[in-house]
C-alpha cells in the first residue's frame, strides 16, 4: 500500500486587484491566502507520511515580481525534502508564461517534467510509474495526452496532466482531451490540474480534478484543498478531500418571498450568514450576498442600497465564528404580483408597463439604450466596470432587460404609494 497527495492551482501570489478600494477588504489577508493554504498542503503531507506529492501545474500566477515568490515554493519544497517525500510537477499555463520559472534551480526532491516531450519518472522504492508534460508556451491547444508513453506493465501508471478535458467556459480550453482518450492509455489514475472545481470525471481509472489549493475570488467558492490518494495492495484507489484552504469565498442566498419590511429580510440574512459561518470550520469568510424574490419592501431596499448594504454589514458583525467580510451585495428582488397588478390596471401607469415592453423587445432599442449608458460605466473604476464581476454591465441584451424590469417596478412601487397617500 502507499498513498500520495494530488494537488494543482496554487498560484502563488496571485494578484488581487481592487481589494484596496473596499478599507473593510481583508486584502492582506486574501493575497497571503495562496501561500498559507500551501504550507498546510505542506504540513498535511508531513503529518500523513505520503510516499510522494503531484502537482499538477499552476504553481504560480504569471510572472513574478521578484524572487520571493518563487524561494517561498523552494523553502516549502524543502521541508517536504526534509521529511523524504519527493514532489512530480508539470509546468501549467499560468507557469509557462513566467520567465523566472525557468531559471530558479530546484531544490534536492523536487522533479519538473520536460516541456518538448512527455516523459516517465519510475520510482526506486514503489512499482509506480510516473507520466507528465509540462506546458512550452502559455496557450497550449493540442491533445497532450495522444502522446503520453504507454503505461509500463507491473507498475502502478499515473499521468500527470494540465488540461481543460472536456470543461470549457470560465477556463481558457488548454490541452484540450477526453475521457476515452484518457481511458485508452490504460494508466490506473489521472491526476489533472487547470479546472479549479473539485470533480471526479472518471472512476474507472480515476480521472480527477483536486480543485485549486486556495479559493482567490467569489467564483471559486466552498471548501477547498488537495486529494490524498490512497493505493491498497490490489492497486484499488480511495480519495480523502483534505481542505487547505484559509480564507472561503461563499454566496449567501436570502429569499425574500413575503417578507414585509426590509428588517425581516435583515434577519434572513443574519440567519444565512451564520449557516455558512458554521459550516467553514471557523476560517474567515468573503461573502457575497444575494438577496431575491417578491417582498413588499422591495421599493425601501432599491431606494436605499448604501443603507442596507450598511444593515448588512451589522449583520455581519454579529456572526459568531470567523470574521465575515461582505464582498458584495446583489439585490434582485421585485415587487409582490398583487402590487403589479394595482400598478397596471390604470392608464399612464398601464403604458409605462406597455412601453418598457416594447423597449424590451426590441433589439436594436435596447443597444441604442446601452450605448447611452455606457458613459456611467466608463466613469467606475476598472475593478468595478469590467470582467465577469462588473457592477454596472451593459453589454448583453438580457442585462438591459433586468434593468428595465427593475425601474418598472421602483416607479409602479413609488407611483402606487403616492396614490395611496392622496
Amino acid at each position: 500500500m502507499f498513498k500520495f497527495i494530488h494537488a494543482a492551482d496554487i498560484h502563488l501570489d496571485s494578484p488581487r486587484a481592487g481589494l484596496d478600494l473596499d478599507p473593510d477588504a481583508p486584502a492582506d489577508e486574501i493575497r497571503q491566502a495562496p501561500r498559507r493554504s500551501l504550507e498546510n498542503m505542506v504540513q498535511f503531507a508531513i503529518d500523513e507520511q505520503v510516499d510522494f506529492v503531484l502537482i499538477a501545474g499552476d504553481l504560480y500566477d504569471g510572472d513574478w515580481k521578484d524572487f520571493h515568490t518563487g524561494l517561498f515554493f523552494v523553502e516549502q519544497m524543502a521541508r517536504l525534502a526534509e521529511s523524504g517525500i519527493p514532489v512530480y510537477f508539470i509546468a501549467g499555463n499560468h507557469d509557462a508564461a513566467n520567465r523566472m520559472t525557468k531559471t530558479l534551480k530546484l531544490p534536492h526532491g523536487v522533479h519538473m517534467f520536460p516541456d518538448r516531450q512527455s516523459g516517465t519518472i519510475e520510482l526506486n522504492n514503489l512499482p509506480v510509474a510516473i507520466h507528465g508534460q509540462s506546458f512550452a508556451r502559455a496557450a497550449v491547444f493540442d491533445d497532450l495526452s495522444k502522446n503520453y508513453p504507454t503505461r509500463l506493465p507491473g507498475r502502478f501508471n499515473i499521468g500527470l496532466l494540465h488540461t481543460s478535458a472536456t470543461k470549457s467556459g470560465e477556463h481558457e480550453c488548454y490541452a484540450p482531451c477526453t475521457i476515452e482518450g484518457l481511458r485508452s492509455k490504460q494508466y490506473n489514475y489521472w491526476a489533472l490540474g487547470h479546472i479549479h472545481k473539485r470533480e471526479v470525471l472518471c472512476e474507472e481509472p480515476h480521472i480527477v480534478f483536486p480543485g485549486n489549493l486556495q479559493g482567490r475570488h467569489i467564483r471559486e467558492t466552498g471548501p477547498k484543498g488537495c486529494m490524498l490518494v490512497t493505493v491498497d495492495d490490489h492497486e484499488h484507489v480511495s480519495l480523502d478531500f483534505q481542505s487547505t484552504d484559509v480564507l472561503r469565498w461563499e454566496r449567501c442566498e436570502v429569499d425574500a418571498n413575503e417578507a414585509t419590511d426590509p428588517y425581516e429580510i435583515m434577519e434572513r440574512v443574519l440567519r444565512r450568514l451564520q449557516e455558512t459561518a458554521d459550516a467553514s470550520d471557523g476560517r474567515p469568510l468573503a461573502v457575497r450576498v444575494e438577496i431575491h424574490g417578491p417582498t413588499a419592501a422591495h421599493h425601501q431596499l432599491a431606494s436605499d442600497p448604501k443603507r442596507w448594504h450598511a444593515e448588512i454589514r451589522s449583520a455581519a458583525a454579529q456572526v459568531n465564528g470567523g470574521p465575515v467580510w461582505i464582498e458584495r451585495v446583489i439585490r434582485s428582488t421585485v415587487l409582490p404580483i398583487h402590487l403589479d397588478q394595482a400598478a397596471l390596471s390604470e392608464g399612464p401607469l398601464r403604458e409605462l408597463a406597455q412601453y418598457i415592453q416594447e423597449v424590451q423587445e426590441d433589439e436594436d432599442a435596447l443597444a441604442v439604450l446601452a450605448k447611452e449608458f455606457q458613459e456611467l460605466q466608463h466613469r467606475l473604476p476598472t475593478e468595478l466596470s469590467e470582467g465577469q464581476d462588473a457592477v454596472l454591465r451593459f453589454d448583453t441584451p438580457e442585462t438591459m432587460r433586468s434593468l428595465l424590469d427593475d425601474a418598472q417596478h421602483i416607479l409602479t412601487h413609488r407611483l402606487v404609494a403616492d396614490r395611496g397617500a392622496q
